[in-house]
């Protein structure tokens, strides 16, 4: 078992405190949180060990799991990665493309792994849909969440749709051509809405739109290719996936026919994918657990994160 210690005890430190200590993977050490009052209530609350120095904590262990506010990331990485730790860092990976490059230099130095909470890749939803997705041309998504003050310290790009940013790009395998984007204030000190126009160079497009201030809860993506539409509800953890083949010279009366103005006949195809219900952020860090002790590139390494958060800040550039 690799000896593990968190840092960050606020909304998703305890999540993350919760299904270490339950993990089969990681031995929980403890966790630090530079707020004193708040790591008192959770050290006597959920009886895990807090460490009054950072230092010490580290000391203690192999990895070492970051979910604090994101302006901390860096320099809390860069010393556990000094200190012989493994890292994972919750999304986004840090505040500057400059930041994240000198962790994955560091790593590189002392042969160690480092992963980013990029926990989409591990919804059951999208993996039951990854295999089906071979060439997407146009991708639309959509990431819509309730206000929420916890979210508001970094723009919605980096809060939200970064989600899908680093979906698309561990999708779509080729250069970004061009981006448009635009976003609006409403709430916050930085936008609150944001939409980006991604053109790549293999002539796929992608149009995503985020939101913080909305009236409902919506995580959805679609992606259309040829001869495909597949459908992913991140929120719900469902997948739909529409195929149209060339129609059978003769086909049930309850087949769906579609036929173009040249008379070509296409018949459609509609699949869900059987979906494993699963946790995917215990799922994520039991996948760098497994990395580490098999000497593996992480699912979602430093240099993922990097990418997702260059492409974030050219979006937010782009405004």
């Amino acid at each position: 078992m690799l000896n593990i210690g968190v840092f960050g005890a606020g909304h998703l430190g305890k999540i993350h405190l919760k299904l270490l200590s339950q993990s089969k993977q990681y031995n929980l050490i403890g966790f630090y949180d530079s707020n004193l009052s708040n790591a008192k209530k959770v050290s006597e609350n959920f009886d895990y060990k807090f460490f009054e120095s950072a230092e010490n904590l580290i000391s203690k262990c192999d990895v070492i799991d970051i979910v604090t506010p994101t302006p901390f990331h860096h320099k809390i990485a860069i010393l556990a990665l000094s200190n012989n730790c493994h890292v994972f860092i919750e999304k986004p990976i840090t505040k500057s493309v400059k930041e994240a490059k000198e962790l994955i230099n560091l790593s590189k130095l002392n042969g160690l792994y480092g992963q980013v909470g990029h926990v989409e890749r591990f919804n059951p939803a999208f993996i039951a849909a990854k295999s089906h997705i071979t060439k997407p041309m146009f991708i639309e998504t959509h990431r819509l969440a309730e206000f929420n003050p916890r979210g508001t310290d970094v723009p919605v790009v980096l809060d939200l749709m970064i989600h899908d940013i680093d979906i698309i790009l561990s999708l779509v395998r080729s250069p970004i051509k061009s981006i448009n984007a635009s976003g609006v204030k409403v709430i916050s000190n930085t936008p609150d809405i944001a939409n980006a126009r991604i053109e790549f160079e293999n002539g796929c497009f992608a149009n995503l739109t985020a939101s913080r201030i909305s009236m409902k809860n919506m995580r959805k993506s679609r992606f259309f290719q040829k001869d495909a539409y597949i459908s992913i509800d991140f929120l719900k953890k469902q997948t739909e996936i529409v195929k149209m083949k060339d129609a059978q010279y003769k086909t049930d009366d309850l087949a769906m026919i579609l036929e173009n103005a040249e008379g070509v006949k296409r018949q459609l195809y509609f699949e869900k994918p059987e979906i494993e219900q699963s946790n995917a952020i215990l799922n994520e860090l039991e996948s760098f657990a497994n990395s580490i002790n098999n000497k593996q590139k992480p699912i979602v390494d430093l240099n993922d994160g990097c990418l997702a958060l260059n492409t974030a800040q050219k979006i937010m550039d782009s405004y």
